[in-house]
């Protein structure tokens, strides 16, 4: 009997399943983060939680590992949390509420410079530009905080978010033993292994991150605000301060930081001086991308910056400023789960498995 012709040849076939696999795929997320978005009240502080979790999950295991009892460590570790997270907090508030002022006028006084000897816009104020600058993006705060909780104020809703977070992180490090258990439980019949595995793998990345970051980002903003320190730029505590804050927005925000603190150096201390601010901006990146990052995250999930910046893109335009802190881990945690796929695969459970009724070969 003659074996009927396909319709299409194999590579349409092979093709048009390629993109059924891809809507399927992009059509699971698309509803993923709608529901994210959605719950936004209970996923933030999930997430917040999970951050939390990993920059002092270390710090969490060593002292049970010494024989603390794990509610004492988890309790003692998120009064770390808080210290550290506090006392971080104030300080970059005190300084940028202490320097701000002086920042928005030297970067106002910037503006004016570059108009008046680069002629870029005849016949433009700057402080029209800050005016509508300062209306936009209260008119933006404005909508934002009404769209976060129906009936709280914006500070009544970070509170809460921040209690709930603090919550989570003391139950997630308490009772990190029993996700092994509950991957093995949650898992079908025979990957159990597989779901620990990628488990493991995308909390390993996001601690990396975490930690890295944040070592990083102490050691750029320390180094920028002494190199602003010697150069006397006024409000160099107050850069620093933003640098920290920027530098867990990769690229983009280390991009900010930099040029805002080289256009004060511009207004207040001249070209020359301004000149400098640059050299001690690029010679902290240089040290950072160079020495730093492979130094301190090299065990972490490497992604193109390219992939960055499309993350940091999504999550901005999927929940703002905290989306683009979030973007980041939350890519480096599913390359990690896609590389504990990718080294899986054919001895992933059941891959090599041949038809019902048969034996394995």
């Amino acid at each position: 009997m003659q074996t009927p012709k396909p319709l299409l040849p194999d590579a349409a076939r092979r093709t048009a399943a390629w993109c059924g696999v891809v809507l399927l795929v992009a059509g699971v997320a698309a509803v993923g983060v709608w529901l994210c978005v959605a719950l936004k009240t209970a996923v933030t502080p999930v997430l917040l939680a999970l951050l939390g979790t990993a920059l002092l999950g270390p710090v969490h295991r060593r002292m049970t590992a010494h024989g603390v009892n794990r509610s004492v460590a988890a309790g003692f570790t998120c009064a770390l949390l808080v210290g550290v997270v506090g006392g971080a907090g104030y300080i970059v508030v005190a300084s940028l509420i202490e320097t701000g002022g002086q920042i928005v006028a030297s970067l106002k006084d910037a503006g004016q410079w570059v108009v008046d000897h680069f002629g870029v816009a005849d016949g433009v104020d700057v402080a029209d530009l800050a005016t509508s600058a300062r209306k936009l993006v209260e008119k933006f705060g404005a909508s934002a905080a009404g769209g976060l909780l129906s009936g709280l104020t914006l500070v009544g809703s970070l509170v809460a978010t921040s209690v709930l977070a603090f919550l989570l992180t003391f139950f997630f490090l308490r009772d990190s033993d029993r996700a092994v258990k509950l991957a093995h439980d949650i898992a079908p019949r025979g990957t159990g292994d597989l779901v620990e595995a990628m488990g493991r793998r995308a909390f390993e990345a996001v601690e990396g991150f975490m930690r890295g970051t944040t070592l990083i980002a102490l050691i750029d903003a320390v180094c920028i605000t002494i190199g602003l320190l010697i150069l006397r730029v006024p409000g160099a505590v107050g850069l620093g301060a933003l640098v920290l804050v920027g530098a867990y927005i990769p690229y983009l925000g280390a991009f900010i930081s930099g040029a805002v603190a080289v256009l004060v150096a511009l207004a207040d201390r001249g070209v020359v001086i301004a000149l400098w601010a640059l050299g001690v901006v690029l010679a902290v990146q240089v040290l950072e991308g160079h020495v730093l990052q492979p130094m301190i995250q090299s065990r972490t999930v490497q992604m193109h910056p390219a992939m960055i910046l499309i993350a940091l893109t999504a999550g901005a335009s999927v929940a703002g400023i905290l989306g683009m802190l979030l973007a980041v881990p939350l890519c480096a945690a599913a390359f990690g789960i896609l590389g504990e796929l990718r080294k899986a695969g054919p001895n992933a459970p059941g891959a090599q498995a041949g038809p019902p009724g048969q034996p394995e070969p």
